[in-house]
C-alpha cells in the first residue's frame, strides 16, 4: 500500500471532520426534539439518522493516518459528548431518582430506608422533584399521597418503592449532590456523566495503545450516538460501571497477579455500581487454567462488593437490595409468558422452556469464553457473553447496552452495535406502536442475524 500523500491525508481529515460535524448537529437536534412521551416515532427517526452519520464518520476515519488518530478521536468525543448537555433528560426519568438518593444521603439518611413518597422525608422535597398544583399536569409525573385539594406529584418514577441502586452508585449520587450548587437540578448529573464518558474514551485509547491495537476502535464508543443520549443526556449511572469494567479488563489482560487482582477490584466496583457488569467475569477468566489465576480476579471482586455494601447494611434499617426483586418480577424476567422478555426464544420454544434454555445457552457461552478465550484479550469473551445475553434476554431498556458498546470498542467486532440500536427501537417505538413482542423479535432478530452473518464472513476470510 502506498503511503498517504498530503492531499489524501487532508481529504481524509476533511471528510471525517464533515461527517462529525453532521453527526453532532443531528445529535443536538435529537436531544432538543420532543421526548418519548410527545413524539417517540419522530425521536427515533432522528436517532436512526444519527446512527447513519456515525457509520459514515467511522468509514471516513479508516482513511485517516495513524498520527492524527488520537487528536481526532478525542476532539470528536468532546463534540459528540457535549451534545448530550443540550437539554434535560429526554427518554428516561432515572436521573431524578439519582438526585433524590443523593439528597437523602446528604441529609444523613440511608437511601434504602424510605421511599420518595414517604412523609418522613417531606422536608427534603422541592418544587423541581415534587411539583404541585397545575405543574402536575405534564407527562411522566407520578402522583403521590397528599393532604389538601391541590394535586401533588413527583418526577421520580416508582415513588412508592425503595431505591434499587448498589452502593458505589449511591456514593456517586451523594458526591454529585455535595458538589452541586443549590438549584442546579439535572445538570450536575449530566456533566458528571459527560466527564465519565470521556474518561471511558481515554481509558480505551490507553488500553488499545498498550496492546498495540488499532486506535480507531475507540471511536466505536467515543462517537456512538448512544453515549450522548443515554450516558450524558439521560445521565444513566451505567456509564460509571462501564468505566470501571473497561479499566478492570485492561488490567486483567496482564499476566502479573497484582495487576489482575487490581482488575478484579475494579470489576467488583463496576458490579457494585449497576450489577450488570458481572457479565464480564467469564471474559475476565478467559484461558485461565489455574485456580490461583481465577482467584486473583474473583476474590478481590467479591471482597469489594461485600465491603461496599457493608456500611449501608450497618446504617440501614431496611434491605439494601431495595426494589431489586420487585423489578425482576415487574420486567417479566421471572415469567417467560409476560411482555417481550425472551421473545426470540419464545418464537421457537414453549414459554415454559424459555428460561431453562436461556440459562443453558448462557452457561455454555460462559464456559466457551473461559475455556477457549484469549487471556490477553478478556474483552473478547466478555463481548461474546454480554452480546448473547442481550440477544436472548431481549431487554426493553436501551441504556443497558452502554457496556456492550464499550466492549465493541475494545474488541473491534462492530456488528454487535446492532444490539444497542435494537434496544433503542424497542424502548422508543414499542409503547407507541403497541406491538412490543413483534417489534422485539424484528429488532433483536435483525441484530442477531447481522452478528451471525459477520461471524460467517470472518470465518471465511480466515480460511482463505
Amino acid at each position: 500500500m502506498k503511503p498517504p500523500t498530503a492531499l489524501t491525508t487532508r481529504t481524509a481529515l476533511v471528510a471525517t471532520g464533515l461527517a462529525l460535524a453532521a453527526l453532532t448537529t443531528v445529535l443536538a437536534v435529537t436531544v432538543r426534539h420532543g421526548g418519548h412521551f410527545s413524539d417517540p416515532v419522530g425521536l427515533f427517526r432522528w436517532y436512526a439518522a444519527c446512527w447513519v452519520l456515525f457509520a459514515v464518520a467511522l468509514s471516513a476515519l479508516r482513511r485517516v493516518p495513524d498520527r492524527h488518530l488520537v487528536r481526532l478521536i478525542v476532539a470528536g468525543a468532546v463534540a459528540v459528548t457535549v451534545t448530550g448537555l443540550a437539554g434535560p433528560p429526554r427518554t428516561s426519568t432515572d436521573s431524578y431518582r439519582y438526585a433524590w438518593d443523593g439528597r437523602v444521603q446528604a441529609a444523613g439518611v440511608s437511601p434504602y430506608d424510605h421511599t420518595p413518597q414517604d412523609p418522613a422525608l417531606a422536608r427534603l422535597r422541592d418544587p423541581w422533584l415534587f411539583p404541585t398544583g397545575s405543574a402536575c399536569e405534564g407527562p411522566g409525573l407520578a402522583p403521590i399521597p397528599h393532604t389538601g385539594s391541590a394535586p401533588h406529584c413527583t418526577r421520580i418514577n416508582r415513588p412508592a418503592v425503595h431505591t434499587i441502586y448498589p452502593p458505589v452508585a449511591e456514593a456517586y449520587f451523594m458526591a454529585v449532590d455535595r458538589l452541586s450548587p443549590a438549584g442546579a437540578r439535572h445538570k450536575p448529573l449530566q456533566i458528571g456523566a459527560a466527564l465519565i464518558s470521556l474518561g471511558v474514551t481515554g481509558t480505551l485509547l490507553l488500553v488499545l495503545r498498550r496492546r498495540g491495537e488499532d486506535l480507531r476502535k475507540a471511536a466505536y464508543w467515543a462517537w456512538c450516538p448512544a453515549v450522548p443520549l443515554e450516558a450524558v443526556n439521560n445521565a444513566h449511572v451505567d456509564v460509571l460501571g462501564v468505566l470501571l469494567a473497561v479499566a478492570g479488563l485492561g488490567l486483567v489482560a496482564s499476566r502479573a497477579l497484582t495487576r489482575r487482582a487490581a482488575g478484579g477490584v475494579l470489576i467488583g466496583a463496576a458490579i457494585a455500581t449497576k450489577l450488570m457488569p458481572a457479565v464480564v467475569l467469564p471474559g475476565a477468566l478467559s484461558g485461565v487454567r489455574r485456580v490461583r489465576d481465577a482467584a486473583a480476579v474473583l476474590l478481590p471482586a467479591a471482597a469489594f462488593v461485600v465491603l461496599a455494601y457493608l456500611p449501608y447494611v450497618l446504617l440501614s434499617h431496611g434491605s439494601v437490595f431495595g426494589y431489586l426483586g420487585g423489578y425482576v418480577q415487574e420486567e417479566g424476567y421471572d415469567d417467560a409468558s409476560a411482555g417481550s422478555r425472551y421473545s426470540l426464544l419464545r418464537l421457537v420454544l414453549p414459554d415454559g422452556w424459555a428460561f431453562p434454555v436461556l440459562v443453558a445457552v448462557i452457561a455454555g457461552v460462559c464456559l466457551y469464553a473461559m475455556w477457549r478465550g484469549d487471556p490477553r484479550r478478556p474483552w473478547s469473551g466478555a463481548l461474546l457473553v454480554t452480546g448473547w445475553a442481550f440477544v436472548l434476554l431481549t431487554p426493553g431498556y436501551s441504556w443497558y447496552a452502554l457496556l456492550l458498546v464499550a466492549l465493541v470498542a475494545l474488541d473491534g467486532r462492530w456488528e454487535w452495535l446492532g444490539i444497542p440500536l435494537a434496544g433503542a427501537a424497542v424502548y422508543l417505538l414499542a409503547p407507541a406502536l403497541r406491538f412490543q413482542p413483534s417489534l422485539s423479535n424484528i429488532a433483536y432478530g435483525a441484530a442477531a442475524a447481522l452478528v451471525l452473518v459477520m461471524a460467517w464472513v470472518r470465518r471465511r476470510a480466515r480460511a482463505r
